[in-house]
């Protein structure tokens, strides 16, 4: 009977990790222009509409001219807040960031939510690498 019992329950795990495993999504943003990065997010907010909030992984990663779509002064910014609430990640290139501390003599200030990656393109391969489905609007 342990055996049985045994069974469901690793069957059932299985199962569930193969669901979840197989909604996961990056989103790129490189450019600085605004009908792209509104695409971007409402990408973002109908892969989570879709699969529910509990069975997808979305994460955008922003670097070059796209930084900007996670900054204070983004007219988006209120929007990137409360999708990062709703467990939508976030991620700013560190590179990026630090060519802007270079031209302009300080880091972005970034909205509340965004974690900030090393390297954007290398992210974007990381989580490719972990089965992750590629979008660039």
């Amino acid at each position: 009977m342990k055996k049985i019992l045994l069974s469901i329950v690793t069957l059932a795990l299985l199962s569930f990790n193969a669901y979840a495993a197989t909604n996961k999504f990056v989103i790129q943003v490189s450019t600085d222009d605004a009908r792209t990065q509104k695409i971007v997010l409402n990408n973002a907010a109908n892969l989570q509409k879709y699969f529910g909030a509990d069975n997808v992984d979305v994460e955008i990663v922003a670097y070059g001219p796209g930084l900007g779509i996670l900054t204070t002064g983004n007219k988006n910014s209120s929007r990137v807040e409360k999708m990062a609430m709703s467990d939508i990640k976030f991620s700013a290139c560190q590179n990026t960031m630090n060519g802007f501390k270079k031209k302009n003599g300080h880091l972005p200030t970034l909205t509340d939510g965004v974690d900030i990656t090393p390297s954007g393109v290398v992210r974007i391969g990381e989580l490719q690498q972990k089965g992750y489905s590629y979008i660039r609007p």
